[in-house]
């Protein structure tokens, strides 16, 4: 099975966490990574690299991070740079890009596909709200 580890600036990888376990459940193969004020990079590189540690037995790691470009995503790309067979890294995650890699992993087993799934996931999630779309049926209740 692919593990997944979600980061993120403050509580970001807390509260999908949270959104997460409502949707699917009690969590396995799973970390939450918070990027928290007073952390320095030393100790976010050392909280991934621990995460990624207790992960060892999946077939390869999934990280979702809030930010791409921010320290959790930078530090995650240099992690995917020295195991790049074992570790996918995605930017800019929300809970939809996030709930569906949880999800794939049942029954996928590439860390790219499960990638690929995600991110569609993600983006087709977007939506703006316009009140046409309503008079014209397009948002039911």
């Amino acid at each position: 099975m692919v593990g997944m580890i979600v980061t993120g600036h403050g509580s970001f990888a807390t509260g999908i966490t949270s959104g997460l376990k409502l949707l699917a459940g009690e969590l396995t193969y799973y970390e939450a990574v918070d990027f928290l004020q007073e952390d320095s990079l030393d100790i976010l590189t050392g909280k991934l690299t621990a995460a990624a540690g207790r992960l060892t037995q999946c077939t390869g790691i999934m990280i979702y991070t809030d930010l791409t470009g921010g320290s959790p995503f930078n530090v995650s790309v240099r992690m995917k740079m020295e195991q790049p067979d074992k570790i996918s890294v995605i930017g800019g995650a929300n809970l939809p890009s996030v709930l569906e890699g949880y999800m794939s992993r049942l029954s996928m087993d590439s860390s790219s596909a499960i990638a690929e799934k995600s991110l569609n996931a993600g983006k087709n999630a977007m939506v703006q709200f316009e009140e046409s779309a309503l008079a014209e049926g397009d948002y039911e209740e």
